[in-house]
Formats: C-alpha cells, sequence, structure tokens
C-alpha cells in the first residue's frame, strides 16, 4: 500500500484532494501555498553483480536473516542512481563495478521505495563491510535458486535472466 500524503512539506497544512486537468486525476493539494503536491518517496538501487564472465552472481546474507538477496542502497539527495551503483558496491563488498546496464525499476509499497535494478560486472575479490552479515558467489543456476522467495530481488533475478518480469504480467 502506498503511504499517502496528507500534510503539505512546506508548511503543515493538511493536503485537500483537487482536480488537476492536466493529470485526469485528483492531487493534493495545499490551500495555503495554493501548490499541488506530487508523492513523494525514496529511491534505492539493487545490484545484479556478476563476475566479468558474466557466468556466476555475487548474492549476500544482511540483517540477521539466513537468506540471500541483492546488493541493494539508497540513492543519496544530488546523487544520480549510476553513482549510487557505483558507491554502493564498492561500500558495501569492496569490489570496483566495471560495466553497468539498467534492467527495470519497480515501486516497493512497504518502504515507499522506488527500486532501480541493475546488472554490473565487477573485478576484484569481495571485502565486504559491517553492513554485510555473509556474502556467497553462485552460478547462474544455484543463485536462482538461493535468492530469498518470494522477494523482489528474485523478480529482479529472474526477470533479468529470463528476458520477462513477472510483474510485467
Amino acid at each position: 500500500m502506498a503511504v499517502k500524503m496528507e500534510y503539505c512539506m512546506q508548511c503543515g497544512t493538511k493536503l485537500t484532494p483537487r482536480f488537476l486537468e492536466s493529470e485526469n486525476r485528483e492531487i493534493p493539494y495545499c490551500p495555503k501555498c495554493g501548490d499541488y503536491r506530487f508523492p513523494v518517496f525514496n529511491t534505492a538501487v539493487s545490484m545484479i553483480v556478476m563476475n566479468e564472465e558474466k557466468d556466476k552472481i555475487l548474492l549476500i546474507r544482511q540483517y540477521g536473516r539466513d537468506s540471500f538477496i541483492l546488493v541493494a542502497g539508497y540513492v543519496n539527495q544530488g546523487e544520480d542512481a549510476e553513482n549510487a551503483v557505483r558507491r554502493e558496491v564498492r561500500e558495501e563488498m569492496g569490489l570496483d563495478v566495471r560495466t553497468l546496464h539498467f534492467n527495470r525499476s519497480r515501486y516497493f509499497a512497504p518502504s515507499n521505495t522506488l527500486m532501480l535494478n541493475f546488472t554490473v560486472t565487477v573485478s576484484g575479490t569481495p571485502h565486504p563491510n559491517e553492513e554485510i552479515d555473509s556474502y556467497q558467489i553462485f552460478t547462474i543456476d544455484e543463485a536462482r535458486k538461493n535468492i530469498r522467495r518470494p522477494s523482489l530481488a528474485q523478480q529482479f533475478l529472474d526477470g533479468y535472466l529470463s528476458g520477462k518480469y513477472e510483474f510485467d504480467e
């Protein structure tokens, strides 16, 4: 479920729905500021981290959970997504991104986050930071079997590998 904006982020006045013709729908409106207030949400990146031969995938465990997920992190204010990808892979895994390719985006309601998924190739030996509980490098088939199910990470990985995203249906 999406987070609904109830108050103006500028002045704190309660917003009211108001029809905006150019959007052909009701948008939250601040009567004090006289402006429409469009949704605000987080932006994050997730990465399918592959070796340069593209035959192995690195998955991580985090936050005390026993299942594997993709490397991911939030985009900082003023940062573009591609730089966030490079920064997160470097910070969390100590790896240098050699190539990156944007795959898909998906809004994730539980954290009010627009998730941008990329595939990256990396070089070097992983040196995870304290945010990572553990990691493992899998073959492609093993990664498919070991990624957390059901999860957005699994949907991104399966979609990338098959060319068909389950949320396209």
